[in-house]
């Protein structure tokens, strides 16, 4: 059989021409199994690159295959996300890019490592953003005390931060408050119930409850998600069915008809994903239920993940998180005394949620600049923004709707 990188100078002569990390970058890419992509490395004319069998059509314009190589070397993805960071790459589609990367991902998995001592290094800093009390206050305002003006810049104008729920022809405001309105429907609370709600945001869920009647208590964690969501249900004249606090949900008590939690459970943490469940078994009273929104790791994927934490979103985006499997919120629902009343998996959804949130951020680049956001930051959350998206494009990742009931 002919060598990967024999059988690419045959195919591609012109290969044996370039120096050596270019043609060591190309060896890398040529393991596709599916789909096709266009390369342009360095200065050199670009060449397609194609998979035995169909799948997404990608190119990608490397800068510095050097640089790049050395990066996968000593920290695999993550050194390939921080070249994406640095602009040693880009991509006129970086969504499409990456999940044609996700879906050869076995394929592609000897084109980079991460050295040893980097990955204990990367391990090392996962682990001390665990999710104590004060490690969840610090890594929640990480994430979200990076400035509401910011956020408002390129999400929906209900500021809703979370998978939307579409019908066709739907804009993203109307779809999220679909969304709203299918966590309701989980629970079916009564008239004037009391709802809890765990990771209030900027309190768009809560503005939505209150509007149809009902008593909705919201926590946080982000003093600047607090400030703007207690102005804007000021602002709708319904301080009388809301009140919101900064707690951490292990701190609650009383309990409540009901509980909703929308994406608020991947900051938990593993080690304490018992205790969540614990305190909403604690906390809703005899006969109550529970809707949670959660992003899930695929089944197969999950132990890799777990044991190799610290990758970029957990390094760059979400310090602390873990991403559970749909096995594991049953198992957990279980374990607490929770029976599980149904499930709604939506993860295309999500995919288009990221895109049009990504569209978004793309046309604000002027307001960014003039507000100190530098090129670095918003490469970031690019990429951040387009790995999203390729996950769930790929089916790597999902999101669920899930109700549970205490009996």
């Amino acid at each position: 059989m002919r060598s990967q990188s024999a059988s690419l100078a045959v195919e591609l002569p012109f290969i044996a021409q370039m120096p050596w990390h270019h043609r060591r970058l190309a060896e890398h890419l040529a393991r596709l199994e599916c789909g096709s992509l266009q390369v342009q490395l360095g200065e050199f004319a670009p060449f397609t690159l194609r998979g035995s069998d169909p799948g997404p059509a990608a190119s990608i314009l490397v800068r510095r295959p050097g640089a790049i190589l050395r990066r996968l070397f000593w920290r695999g993805d993550l050194g390939f996300a921080e070249a994406f960071m640095a602009g040693e790459w880009d991509s006129p589609n970086p969504a499409k890019l990456l999940e044609l990367f996700a879906r050869n991902r076995a394929a592609l998995a000897a084109s980079g490592s991460r050295h040893g001592i980097a990955q204990m290094l990367v391990g090392a800093r996962h682990w001390l953003n665990r999710n104590t009390r004060r490690g969840s206050r610090r890594n929640i305002a990480a994430h979200y005390d990076l400035g509401n003006d910011f956020y408002a810049q390129w999400l929906d104008p209900s500021m809703t931060y979370s998978a939307a729920v579409f019908e066709p022809g739907d804009a993203l405001v109307e779809a999220q408050q679909r969304k709203y309105r299918r966590m309701l429907n989980l629970i079916n609370p009564a008239p004037g119930a009391h709802i809890l709600e765990i990771g209030c945001g900027w309190g768009g869920f809560a503005e939505h409850a209150a509007r149809l009647g009902y008593r909705v208590t919201g926590i946080t964690l982000s003093a600047e998600q607090l400030a703007y969501a207690r102005e804007r249900i000021a602002r709708a004249g319904l301080q009388d069915r809301v009140s919101l606090e900064l707690r951490d949900y292990r701190d609650l008590d009383g309990e409540f008809d009901h509980i909703v939690s929308i994406e608020m459970f991947e900051a938990v943490g593993q080690a304490y994903w018992p205790g969540y469940f614990e305190t909403l078994h604690a906390r809703l009273r005899p006969g109550g239920r529970a809707a949670l929104q959660v992003i899930t790791i695929d089944e197969a994927r999950f132990d890799a993940y777990a044991t190799n934490p610290g990758g970029f979103i957990q390094t760059y985006i979400f310090p602390g998180g873990m991403l559970p499997t749909k096995r594991h919120l049953r198992d957990l629902a279980a374990g607490s005394g929770l029976s599980v009343g149904g499930e709604i998996a939506f993860g295309e959804d999500y995919a288009d949620t990221l895109a049009r949130w990504h569209c978004s951020f793309g046309r604000r680049t002027d307001w960014l600049e003039q507000h100190g956001y530098d090129a670095r930051f918003r490469r970031m959350w690019r990429y951040y923004l387009a790995f999203c998206e390729a996950g769930f494009r790929a089916g790597q990742i999902d999101v669920v709707q899930t109700v549970l009931h205490r009996p």
